[in-house]
């Protein structure tokens, strides 16, 4: 069962950490103004500044994501996830969830 942890631990790091800098890159592209085709869209949509609001939850995504494998930090990963929205944001939420996994396996 080591095995299993650790390569589920290691797919939730990975797309978390590419889901971050996804969240990062096009909230930057959408704040210039480039149309970015968002296929989820965010909670936050909106609200104060949402472009700065994912972005900050894109670093913090990418500081969490090498602590995926502990149980506090792959849920906020999962709450992170579902409210940065787009692409990025439903990589790390799945990110999350296989951290989730990987704790409890």
């Amino acid at each position: 069962m080591k095995g299993g942890k650790g390569t589920l631990g290691r797919l939730g790091y990975i797309l978390a950490i590419v889901g971050g800098i996804l969240m990062v890159i096009l909230s930057i592209l959408g704040m210039l103004s480039y149309a970015v085709m968002m296929p989820f869209s965010s909670p936050l949509g909106g609200f104060f500044g949402s472009g700065i609001v994912t972005i900050i939850l894109g670093i913090i995504a990418i500081v969490l994501s090498k602590r995926v494998n502990e149980l506090l930090w792959a849920v906020a990963l999962i709450v992170i996830g579902f409210l940065g929205g787009g692409i990025g944001g439903l990589l790390v939420l799945i990110g999350g969830v296989l951290g989730l996994l990987a704790h409890f396996i």
